[in-house]
């Protein structure tokens, strides 16, 4: 694959996305019938591991495969440089959906959509946690199927406040030698807190104040303040409320208390059922089963 050709020698229209880690460029293949997702690593990351070992990692990395998971296609290598090719789906991003509203005020995403975006997200981290081996700590972008995972390690020699990602790791993430960085429970962490992003419409932040505006309301019971106003509440609140309650465990606790993302997986799982029924309805017709297929390749935050 000639990558230099493929983004048009990096041109800047051709970006797509811009991550903590990497900056994203749709790609298009020499055959012509294929675009791929280009991700180049900033430079100032590359120079600071110069010495990791990229290309084993990645060749690890690529034999994931799970329906959850966006696969790696191929990678490259040079001085200066580190790209990872991946499977593109053409979509913007669930920041974008989740955020952005329609004329009329409303939500892009309905209930539904939101519901099926965690529980999809909970699985691909479930099989990178459980399934492969060695076990894979994933970076922090998240979509219906999770992708960026294992580049965690160019953080390396950054301060994690620099790269903005305050507001999605746990406090016990800066402290201690033996408790310090990216763990399974950090991970449990970050999903949880996307899930209270996907049931308040709420971005997190880098003062963590989504965390300690949501937590006390989630224990007070006060869903009418605490779930997205812009939708309306269905017909059977429990499964909203339950999903509250497993985002309360998940980021109201130690990592040593906190479940796992088997735990959180078959909680969502369990409830997807709840998503396909009358209470649940899906609200816009780009939310149907084919809008939402090309929903789980987001490839960006």
């Amino acid at each position: 694959m000639d990558i230099h050709a493929a983004t048009d020698g990096f041109n800047y229209r051709r970006i797509i996305g811009q991550g903590r880690i990497e900056s994203v460029y749709a790609g298009i293949l020499a055959n012509g019938d294929q675009q791929v997702a280009i991700k180049r690593i900033h430079p100032r990351l590359v120079l600071s591991n110069a010495g990791f070992g990229f290309s084993s990692m990645m060749k690890w990395l690529s034999l994931a495969d799970h329906p959850n998971i966006v696969p790696i296609l191929g990678f490259s290598e040079a001085p200066g440089e580190r790209i990872v090719v991946m499977e593109f789906g053409g979509m913007l991003s669930l920041d974008f959906y989740l955020h952005q509203i329609r004329d009329d005020g409303a939500s892009l995403l309905d209930w539904n959509c939101r519901l099926r975006v965690a529980a999809g997200a909970a699985r691909g981290i479930e099989y990178l946690h459980e399934v492969m081996a060695p076990h894979i700590v994933h970076d922090i972008k998240f979509c219906a199927r999770v992708c960026d995972y294992g580049l965690y390690f160019f953080w390396g020699n950054y301060d994690q406040r620099q790269l903005g990602l305050m507001g999605y790791i746990d406090d016990e993430y800066w402290i201690g030698n033996d408790k310090r960085g990216c763990s399974k429970e950090s991970d449990v962490y970050v999903l949880d807190v996307v899930l209270l992003e996907l049931l308040s419409g709420r971005r997190s932040d880098q003062q963590g104040l989504l965390v300690k505006w949501a937590l006390p309301l989630i224990k007070e019971m006060k869903f009418s303040e605490f779930l997205d106003n812009r939708l309306v509440l269905p017909s059977d609140i429990r499964p909203l409320v339950r999903l509250a309650k497993v985002a309360l465990a998940c980021v109201g606790n130690s990592r040593k208390s906190r479940p796992s993302v088997v735990q959180v997986a078959a909680i969502l799982n369990s409830l997807e059922p709840y998503f396909k029924t009358a209470a649940y309805p899906l609200s816009f017709a780009f939310c149907s089963d084919a809008f939402f297929e090309e929903m789980e390749v987001l490839l960006k935050m």
